[in-house]
């Protein structure tokens, strides 16, 4: 979703391009359906790392993109978002002196038991532009001591995605006029049985007002199943969905209930309220200016915020500046701008 628009972008102004997945997400639902709804090509690499630890996964990233890079010789590496892929990427051309270029830069929890958030620190620390999508961002990476020339703030590119493919989001066919939508795959909510079956309970009460959908995550599947969850009344379980049906599923639903960074950008865009199952947030504009409401791990706050946004109380927001749909074309400008980039002129990015 963040990959696509730049490379549009990009393309529109001759840049030659090669795409490289890590293959870390490697669930069709989660990797080769995105690919083609948003009109990306076949990736030209696949690295197909797969699952693993933090450190066998960044370690085979590591590895493998290197062997990618060396005969290649890229004039820049562009990485996206908080991913094990992104750091590993980064760190790669660092040691290659390759130029990098980091997309959705300057985000933090400052909540370092967070993979991502030790992700974002690193590659912010390597990256040799950095493009940010909100204020705050700049304020952190200034706070960090990075160079106030490397720090571009743009907008959003996720949004650029969304507003492309909302049109093509029609309304989801079975569903109730209003219904809680649920995504869950934080480690703090899954990784522990009995936190995730105390969120679950909560979900069943919930479901007693309003029907719950829920879209499972492979990895809170493979939890759902070792503690023994079976479906309910009121909880409809789905399997991993395609970007433009869940984007369906997030404009029509009445409160969305997550602990995703990316879904509190898109409702705060959607102005659908938004529910976060965490106790600090990376995406703090998501709170101060959009629809997005922090409950920490208070599931008693979870159900009177539901109850309060569904008796329609509930916090709509504003759009957050520079959330247009053309944070891709500002990036692509800055990169083949003759007298700012390291790729203008040039025939590879």
């Amino acid at each position: 979703m963040k990959a696509a628009p730049v490379m549009r972008a990009l393309g529109e102004r001759g840049a030659r391009q090669t795409l490289l997945h890590t293959g870390q997400h490697y669930d069709a639902n989660m990797s080769q359906v995105f690919f083609e709804e948003l009109g990306m090509p076949v990736p030209d690499v696949n690295l197909e790392v797969g699952s693993g630890s933090h450190a066998v996964q960044t370690a085979e990233i590591m590895m493998r993109i290197e062997r990618e890079l060396v005969p290649r010789k890229p004039d820049l590496v562009l990485v996206y978002g908080d991913v094990n892929s992104t750091m590993a990427a980064a760190l790669v051309c660092s040691k290659l002196a390759i130029c990098v270029g980091h997309v959705e830069a300057g985000l933090r929890s400052f909540d370092r038991s967070m993979p991502e958030e030790v992700n974002r620190v690193v590659t912010d620390q390597l990256a040799d532009i950095l493009f940010t999508p909100s204020e705050d961002g700049d304020e952190n990476l200034k706070r960090e001591g990075v160079a106030s020339g490397k720090i571009h703030r743009v907008g959003n590119v996720m949004i650029d995605t969304l507003v492309r493919l909302l049109p093509a989001a029609g309304k989801s066919n079975g569903l109730p006029d209003r219904y809680a939508l649920v995504t869950l795959h934080r480690p703090s909510n899954v990784d522990s049985g009995e936190r995730l079956r105390e969120i679950l309970e909560v979900l069943e009460e919930i479901g007693k007002s309003v029907a719950v959908v829920f879209p499972v995550h492979p990895r809170t599947r493979q939890k759902l199943t070792e503690i023994g969850w079976s479906e309910c009344p009121g909880l409809r379980l789905l399997g991993p969905l395609p970007y433009i049906e869940f984007l369906a599923l997030q404009k029509s639903a009445s409160v969305v209930i997550t602990d995703s960074g990316g879904i509190q950008e898109e409702t705060t865009f959607l102005k659908v309220p938004c529910l976060t199952l965490r106790t600090t947030t990376e995406r703090p504009v998501t709170v101060s200016v959009g629809s997005n409401v922090l409950i920490g791990e208070d599931l008693a706050r979870l159900k009177s915020e539901t109850a309060r946004v569904l008796s329609g109380r509930g916090k709509r927001g504003g759009i957050p500046e520079l959330w247009d749909g053309h944070a891709a074309d500002r990036i692509a400008e800055i990169l083949m701008c003759p007298r700012s980039s390291p790729v203008a002129g040039r025939q590879q990015t």
